[in-house]
Parts: structure tokens; sequence; C-alpha cells
């Protein structure tokens, strides 16, 4: 049976509408007077005021910005290479192996993946005496190791509809391999390694199960403040924290679009110039 457009125009709507009005309602109410966060007081911007003097809000931010960070960064590195490998390299032993531990952290739910962290830590905190507290450092790595498989995921599909041959080309021309993988493939595949990037930094920033398994006294960060605060109840402090992690990813995503889409834009020039005076 074939629906009419009128129809899908309309559900497609309501998916939008269920999904962004409640957002557009936390952020206006993020400017409500009233302390209760859903009994409309005038507009106030009070509760933007009080955060910048909350000592545990700036803790808390500032230590999520660092994970995030760092995680993003050696995962996109490591992502990079897992992806790549598995993309030109089709045959070697383990590689089954390989791929099957890269999909499963994907299908896997996160609180297996925190308590396995949790018990991982553990387990080597008698063994070798490290980590000797969980905090900083067992959520970076933990978030490393959760977020790289989707780096991975994302740099093998780039390298898939990339094309070889321009690869080939180059050691044909006497490129070493090395030159070729810094000269070729990653400029190719530098879209993807940015998106992989922008991923793995929100994965991290938003992150409360793994988190909550892996951190430790004095190491809380804001997806979980904000979580032992929501236990309490929704308040307009909340809701205008909430904004504000809102708009931050909302901006990194339009500027890594705007990114992206001009870097596309340059490679289809540049191989469109190299074309023409080949011919």
């Amino acid at each position: 049976m074939k629906r009419s457009p009128t129809f899908l125009i309309t559900v497609l709507c309501f998916g939008f509408a269920f999904f962004y009005v409640p957002i557009l309602s936390m952020i206006v109410y993020s400017f409500n007077n009233s302390r209760l966060a859903t009994v409309w007081g005038g507009f106030s911007t009070k509760w933007y005021v009080s955060l910048l003097s909350n000592d545990a809000v700036i803790n808390a931010l500032v230590l999520s910005l660092k994970i995030a960070l760092i995680s993003a960064t050696f995962a996109t590195i490591l992502g990079t290479m897992a992806g790549i490998t598995l993309a030109r390299f089709t045959k070697f032993r383990g590689r089954t192996l390989f791929s099957g531990l890269v999909v499963a952290p994907l299908i896997m739910p996160e609180v297996i993946t925190g308590i396995s962290m949790l018990i991982f830590f553990i387990l080597m905190a008698d063994w070798i005496g490290w980590p000797g507290q969980r905090g900083f450092t067992t959520i970076t790595l933990a978030h490393i190791t959760f977020s790289m498989v989707f780096v991975t995921t994302i740099i093998n599909a780039r390298m898939v509809q990339s094309d070889r041959a321009i690869e080939e080309a180059a050691m044909d021309l006497g490129s070493r391999p090395w030159q070729v993988m810094f000269d070729v493939t990653l400029p190719v595949i530098s879209p993807a390694i940015v998106s992989g990037w922008l991923l793995a930094f929100t994965i991290s920033l938003d992150d409360v199960v793994i988190s909550a398994f892996t951190t430790g006294p004095g190491s809380t960060t804001l997806p979980l403040l904000i979580w032992s605060k929501v236990k309490l109840g929704v308040t307009p402090d909340i809701n205008a924290l909430a904004t504000l992690m809102v708009l931050t990813v909302g901006v990194g995503v339009i500027a890594a679009g705007v990114i992206l889409n001009r870097a596309e834009k340059r490679r289809l020039a540049d191989e469109r110039l190299a074309f023409r005076s080949n011919d």
C-alpha cells in the first residue's frame, strides 16, 4: 500500500517534535525565575549566573572536558589504526577475532562494559598495585576503550569507500608505504577522522554508566553531577546546565559540518584538477 506524501511528512514532523519539543521546553524553563522547574515565574537569567559561582559544577565541567579531550584524541589514533588495518589488510591471522572484538562493544550493554572495567581495575590494583584509586585515569582509559570502537567503525567504512588505486598509483611513482599513508591515505580519510574524534568526544562528555563504575571519590564528572542532582528533583539550575551542554554540542556539530563540507569540496576540486592535468 502506497503512503501519501502528506502522511509521511506528518509522521516525520511528529517524530521531530517528539524529540525536540522536550529539549526546547528545557531551554525555555532554564530562564525560569521560579525555583520550581515546571512552574513559570517570569524570565530570569539568575540560574546561569549561579552556575558560574558553583565550584562543584565548574570542577565537574573541567574534569569532563579534560577526560573527553584526552580520550577522544587517543581513541581517534587507535581507532584510525584499527580501521585502516581492517580495511587494507584483509588476510592475517586472528583477523576474525580482531574484528569481533571491535564489534562487540557496539552491541554490548554499557552496564556490562562498566562492570567489566570495574572488575579489571580492581584486579589490576590487587596484582600490581595500579591503579591506586579510581578516578581521572580509570575513567579516561575506560572511555578510550569504549569510544575507539566507534572511531574504528567510521574509519573502516570510509576506507572501504575510498579508491585504492590512488594509493597504488602513489607507490608506483616511488612513494614508500609511510609516505603514502601520510600524503594520500590520511588526507583522503581526514573527514572521517574528524567525525570520529567528534563522536568520541561527545560519547565521553555525556557518558554516565561507564563513568559511574570507574569513578572514585573526588572525580565526579558533569553527567554524574547532573544525575545526582536529578535524583532529588529537576531544578532550573539543572535546566540551565543541560542547556549549556546542548548548545556546546550543537555549536560543535555545526562547526564540524562546515569544516567537513569545505574539506570535501576542496578534495573534489583537487580531484577534478588532477584529472584535467592528466588529460
